[in-house]
């Protein structure tokens, strides 16, 4: 199997350029070769800790999130939030071209980047890392974290184990996520020198604070999508 590669590459507001080179390992669907060499102290998992979080100090003595974020904050950390750029995104089936602000490049680099870091709360986001699609808008991930959702109940259940048709784990694992986004805008806070990685942040948890209540009041406006089905 060949490694999975998506590449980030964004036109600045000095026309300069900074291109990200996202290597994924096919059969675990994490992250490869993305972390320096050299860490800084908010990068290390007892700063700023999540409560939740399952990792020891002594085995990991690094976040696997921030580690693999550093190289994202550290390169836009002189931009604002609203400066316009141009973002290519680029895959061994497509290319997706957008103008658009700093922060909602970096968030949607940051996503991908978080749902295959090797966090145990992000893992469960890999299968979307795999069909990443950039810039996705709230319907449209909602669909995907859905539809997501519902083939992994699929599998369960051929396997003779319990199916959750009524979502309530993706709720439980949105909650979770939205824990992970709070204690990593908290370690951005203290360091960065501007506000575009941590308003990128914010911008991924608003989708996370969303699909719960999308669950449970808002699927109903996607029925129409599937009326062959219902008929």
């Amino acid at each position: 199997m060949n490694t999975i590669v998506i590449q980030y590459c964004f036109r600045l507001p000095d026309n300069s350029s900074e291109d990200f080179k996202l290597e994924l390992n096919p059969r675990n669907l994490e992250l490869t070769g993305n972390i320096p060499t050299s860490l800084p102290e908010w990068s290390r998992l007892d700063f700023h800790q999540c409560p939740h979080c399952p990792l020891d100090v002594v085995t990991h003595p690094y976040c696997p999130l921030a580690t693999n974020i550093v190289n994202i904050v550290q390169k836009f950390d002189g931009l604002l939030s609203y400066d316009k750029i141009r973002m290519d995104v680029i895959t061994q089936e497509r290319r997706i071209s957008q103008h658009t602000t700093v922060q909602k490049g970096i968030s949607s680099m940051m996503g991908l980047v978080i749902a295959t870091c090797g966090c145990p709360h992000a893992s469960f986001f890999k299968a979307m890392g795999r069909f990443h699609l950039p810039l996705a808008s709230n319907e449209e991930t909602i669909f995907r974290a859905t539809s997501m959702y519902l083939l992994a109940q699929y599998f369960l259940k051929m396997e003779g184990r319990h199916a959750d048709l009524e979502l309530e784990g993706l709720t439980k694992i949105y909650h979770n996520i939205q824990i992970v986004n709070a204690a990593i805008a908290n370690r951005l806070r203290s360091t960065s020198m501007s506000d575009s990685s941590i308003n990128a942040i914010i911008i991924l948890d608003n989708f996370a604070k969303n699909l719960p209540y999308a669950i449970e009041k808002s699927l109903k406006n996607l029925r129409y999508l599937f009326s062959p089905f219902l008929t």
